[in-house]
């Protein structure tokens, strides 16, 4: 096939395909950091969209389509690829506010450090969750999942077929919720031992006022702080490859009830 044999219809279903694709690199944790160039993140979405779009056997675009009702079919994949994106976006994003609230109870709280993908100062133990997190996703190849989810949402909802309703803003949201629950419950080992330190902090300054508890609970704080941070490790591995396993399934969930 040469170039004088492709006609508009294709050029317009590529088109869509190159939008989806485009709406979530742009959202995906790692390709969303500032510092990577906007024109790398347009070529690699040309360069997965060309590879991709002949193995998708999708039906052609009508060509009589109305330029408005191509121009709302456009949005619609943006929004849907933001979907996609946002959704393990919030699992790693619990993560990391896992690692703030436990740095707080630290007494962390100030020392921050940049990190690369926002170009933000975030706490220390936030960005370390957060690197924690993309080594746990690599390791287990759960990369693979995601990319395999992203290859079957063009097989489940092709272009064109995306039906917004409101029930999939209602899940959405729900979704948005479950970044705390992520967040409390990697970060719970740790809030609670700090929770029981200070208690414990409180009533020797009440039995013992001429100890200065300040300067002994601040360094003391952060020790155990790091010590349940080393014994939660094993645990909160586990409790990852479960949350990606969830993400890949309401990836799907999320996918059929825009049919």
């Amino acid at each position: 096939m040469t170039i004088a044999d492709i006609s508009p219809a294709q050029l317009q279903l590529f088109f869509l395909v190159f939008v989806r694709l485009g709406a979530i690199i742009v959202f995906l944790p790692v390709f969303s950091s500032t510092t990577i160039p906007i024109l790398f993140k347009i070529g690699l979405t040309f360069a997965v969209s060309f590879a991709l779009y002949p193995m998708l056997s999708l039906a052609a675009v009508p060509e009589t389509i109305h330029p408005l009702g191509f121009g709302l079919s456009i949005a619609a994949e943006i929004l849907l690829g933001m979907m996609i994106g946002f959704i393990l976006k919030i699992v790693l994003s619990g993560f990391q506010m896992a690692g703030q609230l436990a740095g707080y109870q630290m007494g962390m709280a100030l020392a921050n450090v940049m990190d690369p993908s926002t170009s933000e100062q975030i706490p220390l133990l936030a960005q370390f969750n957060n690197l924690l997190a993309l080594l746990v996703l690599l390791a287990v190849n759960a990369h693979h999942w995601f990319i395999q989810t992203i290859v079957e949402s063009f097989t489940l909802l092709p272009p064109l077929g995306t039906n917004l309703h409101n029930g999939v803003f209602r899940d959405l949201i729900y979704l948005t919720g479950t970044m705390f629950v992520i967040a409390i419950k990697v970060g719970a080992p740790v809030v609670v031992a700090l929770l029981l330190v200070s208690v414990s902090f409180g009533l020797v300054a009440r039995t013992v006022p001429q100890m200065n508890v300040f300067i002994v609970a601040m360094p003391l704080k952060i020790a155990i702080g790091l010590i349940f941070v080393g014994l939660s490790l094993p645990f909160v591995g586990q409790y990852m490859v479960h949350l990606y396993t969830e993400g890949v399934r309401q990836m799907f969930v999320l996918i059929k009830a825009l049919i």
